[in-house]
């Protein structure tokens, strides 16, 4: 691999790439779609580890039924790993392993033809891993993870990642706890909405959004570690932030602070780390480091992967890596103008879209949700705030400062703002709320739900199946 020998890019540049990525794409055309993402655990119902080449077989079958799709992306041995609809931008994938599979529906205008697609691509894959006893469910921790392989995809992009991941040992001198899962992508799954956003809009959305994180675990959890740790109902926040990707606190959860106007942004924007790049079709990983530290090296150490054996090299920023800079916030800033929000466990299926309503209605009922934020004293102004609240609210027991009644009549009221930004819309996509409005009347989310069934004798089975059911 070639070496380049020296840098030169000054930092006023280097800011000018950072805002013509991330706020740029904000001023250039707002259409209002919405992008939906959803990781599903593949489950083998033998309680032996998924069969990869069963896998395969199911990913073929899809091609030979939907013609549409091509392929996207083909690993090492020759699998797709990704597959794509050009035409309406609809992604089918394995996230991190073929332990998980995702369906990424391009943007549209309603959620109700979102939904449409996913269901037509979810049954068509449920039915057929059924064939051969295997099967998907909605839980945000795959339940039999413990008979799975956790091998990642052999693609540049998740051996890439995965030994980033592993390199948590290099890292002992830091005064930070590291967790031994590094291989969490493999079994975790999320649920996750993209929508547009307006510069005018850009702050007030980030600081308001982020205030409402603690409520979001408190109706969203449904990641319960299984015979690890039954008292967290969401393990998956502490999956990033005691991982690599924790090293620097801004590149995950949530922002710390109330962002004042976009120079306030983009100095956040620069406070992050960057951890790989690529050169000559390979992926590059490296210690993380912040990004305008990154630009002030002349070269850089890293390691990539060829044919399974890691070489080392070095090489020379450049201005292009900036587009490998990459957070894994709850609120994510995106390239395409959009904010991404991530902080949400993949939900029951049948409940699949209430994730994406929520924030759909809320973003359009904006104003108001400001206003009632601002206003509350049922979790804020106790002390706490949104990051330790979310913290707090992650546990099967609430804190003993919060009143449950008032905490989910506050819920409601959110609720009701939601409906109210959907309604205005005109799509009928309110009816995905009504799932909520059930769990809040039952002070309850799905991974509570699912430790109370397995307490009232209920098998694990069984909740795999009630949870993957999509009607």
């Amino acid at each position: 691999m070639q070496k380049n020998t020296h840098s030169t890019i000054s930092e006023k540049t280097i800011k000018k790439r950072l805002y013509d990525r991330f706020i740029k794409p904000t001023t250039e055309g707002y259409k209002d779609f919405v992008g939906v993402e959803v990781e599903i655990p593949i489950v083998n119902l033998e309680k032996k580890a998924v069969n990869f080449t069963i896998v395969h077989k199911v990913t073929a079958e899809f091609l030979k039924k939907f013609q549409q799709f091509n392929f996207n992306v083909i690993d090492h041995n020759g699998h797709a790993c990704s597959l794509i609809d050009k035409q309406t931008g609809d992604i089918v994938s394995y996230d991190c392993s073929y332990n998980n599979l995702e369906f990424s529906i391009g943007k549209e205008t309603s959620l109700i033809n979102v939904h449409e697609r996913f269901k037509t691509y979810y049954q068509f894959f449920k039915e057929t891993f059924e064939k051969y006893n295997h099967t998907l469910t909605g839980i945000g921790i795959n339940p039999y993870r413990k008979y799975n392989k956790h091998i990642p995809i052999p693609s540049e992009r998740y051996q890439m990642l995965y030994h980033h991941l592993c390199s948590y040992s290099k890292y002992s001198k830091l005064p930070k706890y590291f967790h031994d899962h590094p291989e969490y992508g493999m079994f975790s799954s999320a649920s996750q909405i993209q929508l547009d956003v307006e510069k005018k809009n850009l702050i007030k959305t980030i600081n308001t959004f982020s205030k409402l994180e603690p409520l979001k675990a408190v109706i969203f959890s449904n990641s319960v570690l299984l015979e690890e740790d039954t008292n967290l109902l969401c393990c998956r926040d502490n999956f990033w932030q005691d991982s690599t990707h924790g090293i620097n606190p801004h590149n995950i959860g949530m922002y710390e602070t109330e962002l004042k106007d976009l120079d306030d942004l983009i100095r956040y924007i620069e406070s992050l780390n960057i951890y790989c790049t690529m050169r000559e079709g390979y992926y590059i990983n490296f210690p993380t480091i912040n990004i305008m530290d990154y630009f002030s090296q002349d070269r850089i150490h890293g390691e990539f992967c060829d044919k399974g054996k890691y070489d080392e090299v070095e090489f020379t920023p450049e201005l292009d890596d900036i587009k490998y800079l990459r957070s894994f916030k709850f609120l994510d800033l995106t390239y395409r103008g959009t904010i991404e929000y991530r902080s949400a466990c993949t939900q029951p299926i049948r409940d699949v879209m209430t994730v994406g309503a929520f924030q759909l209605g809320l973003k359009h009922n904006l104003e108001k949700l400001v206003a009632l934020l601002e206003a509350d004293e049922v979790i804020y102004h106790h002390g706490y705030n949104a990051t330790e609240l979310r913290k707090l609210f992650l546990y099967r027991e609430l804190p003993s400062f919060v009143d449950e009644d008032k905490l989910y009549a506050l819920i409601e009221q959110v609720l009701d703002l939601s409906r109210e930004g959907l309604e205005k819309r005109g799509y009928g996509e309110e009816k995905f709320l009504d799932s909520l409005y059930e769990r809040v009347y039952n002070h309850t989310n799905p991974a509570k739900h699912m430790l109370e069934l397995l307490e009232d004798g209920v098998g694990l089975e069984e909740i795999i199946d009630l949870y993957g059911r999509i009607d």
